[in-house]
């Protein structure tokens, strides 16, 4: 039934008792054009057949739908699988068609937005850095915890078996600032030991600036420690709740937590020697008598 843009949905159906009498149902007399009254079972043949339990009309065709749970598979990974065994056994059917739709659809469409989602994250993270320096090369030192935090991701996911997933993308972009921040951390402190020895005129040779790095990287690493500790305690909640989405948020959570681990080592042993290697150019590599 149609009232202007609403639609209803009718139902016409014969009483329970013609229906699941096959006799008395082709014993049901219709109208012919002429006004004659004739039973059914001369112009139709009723027969029980299995089909679908709804008759659904998609875009000017009939639609079936099989609903698919999968039980410890990833969804693009089976849904290959899937589409090449179908394509095997059915082949190109007339008039058929066949389209993968629900999670498996979403999870298409998301990955087309990460294509410009992730490397957006890339750039505006490397540009917040910049304004915040003032240096390409401080804002590319800090930006080399992302590859080594996607280690420790990699790592954790694959020991709590879980599959790349929408919620993960979500979590790695999440560690993206994650890095920045721990990673900024650490190189304030190397550039206030540098400059700080630098200001008394104590910065003369690579030893000097050996001395200061220690001073910036070794001694300080308690304030380091409670920054990543406070990120990494505030994680682990959601990898041990059981609520409701605890399975989404368990995975967002899971690459920020493997993450923080090798992006702090990287930053306490890489930092300070890629830190050496470029504020050593030019600086005496012994002291003068």
């Amino acid at each position: 039934a149609i009232q202007g843009p609403e639609r209803y949905s009718i139902n016409v159906r014969y009483q329970r008792e013609y229906r699941q009498d096959l006799p008395r149902l082709e014993r049901v007399l219709v109208a012919t054009p002429s006004g004659a009254q004739i039973p059914l079972s001369q112009v139709a043949k009723i027969q029980v057949r299995s089909g679908p339990a709804m008759i659904r009309n998609e875009n000017g065709q009939k639609t079936g739908y099989v609903f698919v749970d999968m039980a410890g598979r990833d969804i693009g990974s089976y849904v290959k699988e899937a589409k090449a065994k179908v394509a095997g056994a059915m082949g190109a059917t007339p008039g058929y068609t066949l389209q993968w739709s629900g999670q498996y659809e979403n999870m298409i469409r998301v990955k087309e937005r990460l294509k410009l989602v992730l490397p957006l994250t890339f750039f505006v993270i490397f540009m917040l850095l910049y304004m915040n320096t003032k240096s390409s090369v401080k804002a590319g030192i800090v930006m080399l915890a992302v590859p080594f935090s996607a280690i420790g991701a990699i790592w954790l996911l694959w020991a709590l078996d879980y599959h790349l997933s929408i919620a993960v993308w979500v979590g790695l972009i999440a560690l993206m600032g994650l890095d920045a921040e721990t990673g900024v951390f650490m190189l304030l402190f190397l550039d206030l030991a540098y400059h700080e020895k630098a200001d008394r005129g104590a910065m003369r040779t690579k030893a000097d600036l050996v001395e200061a790095i220690i001073h910036g990287a070794v001694k300080r690493v308690r304030p380091k420690m409670m920054t990543v500790m406070s990120a990494f305690m505030g994680l682990i909640p959601i990898m041990y709740s059981t609520g409701t989405g605890a399975d989404m948020m368990k995975r967002i959570a899971a690459p920020m937590v493997g993450g923080l681990f090798t992006s702090f080592a990287l930053e306490l042993l890489v930092y300070p020697a890629v830190y050496y290697l470029w504020k050593g150019k030019g600086l005496a590599s012994v002291k003068s008598a």
